[in-house]
């Protein structure tokens, strides 16, 4: 694909989304409610890289003490 077309693809994607889930609390009702599904899953992906990130200095620093 034209890489100013993916851009444009992912610009309209991105939007969108943020779109829908900063609206679907108000208008859509209880059901539609996506802002506290991606919410939560911002904050469990976020517990999960901070998670990761510790490791991986751990390993660093582990690596670093055998030279």
């Amino acid at each position: 694909m034209n890489k100013w077309f993916e851009l444009f693809l992912g610009l309209i994607l991105i939007i969108g989304a943020v779109l829908v889930w900063a609206f679907s609390g108000q208008y859509f009702g209880e059901f539609w409610d996506f802002s506290s599904a991606a919410w939560m899953f911002f904050k469990g992906g976020l517990i999960w890289f901070l998670i990761m990130i510790g490791l991986l200095f751990i390993l660093l620093g582990i690596s670093d003490l055998k030279d």
